[in-house]
């Protein structure tokens, strides 16, 4: 089954949460923060710190609950009921993950620009290097979840080295009494100053939910994530507090570390320990703003990937890549927004003007206007914070509501005074929201309202539990047919997988009668593979909305109890398993049992009727599929024939081709050119080319009224099976299969020649290329000669 695998033990989870905290806050707030209000910022980041743990303590307890992705937005879900409510705290969520790890990103391009790049590159764009290492980041953390673990812990050890450094020379310069005098002597009375200090500096403590985020990574999560949380926050706020210490002694004037803003602790450091120590906090502000966006990504994507599976959110953004068992497509959303934010607010629309030259003005009743040519790190920053504040105050709220929803669910944390403390920190959480940047809400309000008014249009889809059950788990056939038939998936233990290095084929059955036909071709195609077959029968039983399950549970097991009947009477030469499913859409549960079971091939009939199913199945499953017609014997495929074809679905299925040629079959690629009819001859090097290892290959050139008509006619002469390729164009044309396969079936109706339709699993850049291929072949196509090679025989 194709899953998340628990891989991140407690340093990692810790390096997680430490190392969003460690990042662009301090490294580029420190300066701001002592510049504005001295020695005062101390209480501002433990005001910030002190916030964060109200609701650090609600995270804890539900993530003892729930040990899945998803942070506040799986909370919110496991506790209200009301849709909108929860959609809205997992779009602020994705919202504040993103727009946190563009504020870290976009500070990390400053110090970039200001240390490290050349005079000569200096023409870039601000936000250049934000969003190459964004693009690195979104690749890494798709690539796998345990490689970003790692590399977390990595880095956040570096970074927290380069910090203590920074404090260790600091008092170096001053000496230890002259450092706590100079402190002591630097606090400001100036309270509006400390919260909104605190305001933004809340950012930095965020990290903590991102270790709840990723419980579903996290090894024993109800004891790692609230130990990992807790111990991530205490040794932050001591670290940040030192810092502050640290950059109260500088050598450099205040208004020289006003002047410098974000940049202002690399001054600092050449101050303490001259060009190296400055050369060593820049290495350090890169890691943390690095590491910290590499654990937004992750928390992120575990956000999007649950949305998506229940259903609030495009469902691809719940699909697991088979390769990196990653949510592939939920990664590459997180970074096209994080890209997007920092294009945006640093690159068009920086504090200080941008390259847009349009002085926007654009009104919000009841906020104000918005000046779009005036954003930058600060609007950037009340941004995201927004996006994280509220959604914490309804965490908050969740909890209280939980403990009198589910007073006996059992909690492996308990926080301490509830309903009070949840309460408080509702109330701090707003406070700190009043003193973000005005421009900064503005626009996450905007976001945020844009999002959910596109969620109310579209109504959301249902969540993926609620779409289809496994009335029959997979049953073997060792078990007798009318014990299992009226056995529940709990009570089954009949439960049969398939060997980790077996070739699975996952047999849709629509008609029970068909069963065996498809099984015997299943298992005969599954002979011709490196790895012992293993054929997994799935008979689905559509319900209409609004139905309960249990009104067609009977109905499924019947229909699994008929197939087991059928299949016992037959000789079939390859394990296999039954299994029955009630569901709502039936090409969703066929894709989403191939990609939960890792199927290597679906075998399923031609759609005589609900085309619209083999549509979806075709174009959104994970692997291989083949759509067969007509009655197949095992007999037949001692002859193989194969249009001369193009493109992806054709020459993926060369490779069976070739293994079946390899064991004995005779195989006959038809090339046919159309006397006026529609179609264009083919070029057959690409097919030879792949069945170079077919001992016995007859090419026939032949002329035909139409392409389908050549190649029925041709194989019917032949004899055997004829195999073809889905078209590309089948999207321009509107049909199931594409023009030719469509007509070549309709044609072999009246004829013993059965057709097998082959559509590979289709990547990222599928759907372009179906636009862009016809293109393509008007351009690129031209007639040429069928080419004579050893081993093959042209026919005329």
């Amino acid at each position: 089954m194709v899953e998340h695998t628990r891989t991140l033990d407690f340093k990692i989870a810790f390096a997680i949460g430490l190392g969003t905290m460690i990042a662009a806050g301090i490294f580029s707030l420190s300066g701001t923060a002592v510049a504005e209000i001295g020695s005062s910022a101390v209480i501002a980041f433990v005001i910030a710190a002190l916030v964060a743990a109200l609701t650090a303590a609600s995270y804890s307890e539900f993530a003892s609950i729930y040990s899945e992705n998803g942070g506040g937005y799986l909370f919110a879900s496991r506790t209200f009921e009301h849709e909108t409510l929860i959609y809205t705290v997992g779009a602020m969520l994705f919202l504040g993950y993103t727009g946190t790890t563009a504020f870290y990103l976009a500070t990390m391009d400053e110090w970039v620009v200001r240390f490290i790049l050349p005079e000569s590159l200096q023409w870039l764009p601000h936000g250049t290097s934000g969003v190459a290492a964004a693009i690195l980041l979104g690749v890494l953390n798709a690539r796998g979840t345990e490689e970003s673990g790692t590399f977390q812990l990595f880095v956040t050890g570096a970074k927290v080295a380069v910090l203590l450094a920074f404090i260790g020379g600091a008092v170096a310069f001053r000496g230890p009494t002259t450092a706590v005098g100079n402190f002591a002597g630097n606090f400001s009375a100036d309270p509006v100053g400390i919260v909104t200090i605190a305001a933004l500096a809340f950012i930095t403590f965020f990290g903590f939910s991102a270790i709840a985020a990723s419980a579903g990574e996290i090894i024993e999560p109800r004891r790692t994530v609230p130990l990992a949380i807790a111990a991530s926050i205490v040794t932050v706020t001591v670290l940040y507090a030192l810092v502050i210490v640290s950059m109260v002694n500088s050598p450099v004037p205040a208004e020289i570390i006003a002047e410098e803003g974000e940049t202002a602790m690399g001054r600092v450091a050449a101050g303490f320990l001259g060009p190296v120590g400055r050369s060593l906090i820049v290495a350090g502000a890169i890691f943390s703003m690095v590491s910290a966006s590499n654990a937004s990504i992750l928390a992120a994507s575990g956000i999007g990937s649950l949305m998506g599976r229940q259903g609030q959110a495009p469902r691809p953004f719940s699909r697991i890549h088979r390769q990196y068992s990653t949510p592939f497509w939920s990664v590459v959303s997180a970074t096209g927004l994080i890209v997007a934010l920092i294009v945006v607010f640093i690159g068009l629309f920086p504090s200080e003007g941008g390259i847009v030259p349009l002085d926007l003005t654009v009104p919000f009743p009841l906020l104000g206007s918005l000046t779009l040519t005036e954003l930058g790190l600060t609007t950037l920053t009340g941004f995201a914070t927004l996006n994280l504040l509220l959604p914490l105050s309804v965490v908050n709220v969740a909890l209280i509501y939980s403990r009198r929803r589910f007073p006996d669910i059992d909690r492996g944390f308990r926080v301490p005074g509830v309903p009070v403390l949840p309460t408080v920190g509702v109330i701090a959480n707003v406070g700190l929201i009043y003193n973000l940047p005005v421009k900064g809400v503005i626009v996450g309000i905007f976001l945020v309202l844009t999002l959910l008014g596109g969620y109310l249009v579209w109504g959301g889809a249902p969540d993926i539990e609620e779409l289809y059950e496994q009335v029959v788990p997979p049953t073997s056939p060792t078990a007798p047919a009318g014990e299992t038939a009226g056995v529940s998936a709990d009570e089954s233990e009949e439960v049969v997988p398939a060997a980790d290095d077996a070739y699975r084929v996952l047999v849709a059955v629509g008609r029970p009668e068909r069963a065996a036909r498809y099984v015997r071709l299943a298992a005969t195609l599954g002979q011709f593979q490196a790895e012992d077959p293993f054929i997994q029968v799935l008979t689905v039983t559509e319900i209409p909305d609004q139905t309960p399950h249990e009104a067609v549970r009977e109905t499924a097991r019947g229909r699994v109890q008929r197939i087991q009947e059928i299949l016992a009477a037959e000789e079939i030469d390859a394990d296999y398993a039954v299994e029955g499913h009630t569901c709502r859409d039936i090409a969703f549960d066929i894709v989403q049992t191939a990609r939960d079971d890792g199927a290597d091939l679906i075998l399923m009939g031609y759609p005589e009727e609900h085309t619209d199913v083999t549509e979806q199945v075709e174009y959104k499953a994970p692997c291989g599929v083949l759509f067969a017609s007509g009655a197949i014997e095992p007999a037949d495929v001692e002859t193989i024939n194969v249009g001369a074809g193009g493109g992806p679905h054709h020459l993926d299925l060369l490779s069976l081709i070739e293994r079946m040629g390899e064991q004995g079959s005779d195989v006959h690629v038809i090339n046919v050119t159309p006397e006026g009819g529609p179609g264009r001859p083919e070029n057959t090097e690409a097919t030879i080319a792949g069945l170079s290892n077919a001992p016995s290959v007859q090419v026939h050139n032949i002329t035909a009224g139409t392409v389908a008509d050549g190649l029925v006619d041709q194989a019917v002469e032949n004899g055997g099976i004829l195999f073809i390729g889905a078209t590309r164009t089948r999207r321009l044309r509107r049909r199931v299969f594409g023009s030719t396969p469509d007509n070549v079936i309709k044609l072999a109706k009246g004829t013993p020649l059965p057709v097998l339709v082959y559509a590979s699993a289709r990547g990222v850049q599928g759907p372009l290329e179906d636009y862009l291929y016809p293109i393509y072949r008007y351009i690129k196509g031209k007639r040429r000669s069928p080419p004579e090679s050893a081993g093959t025989e042209i026919k005329e």
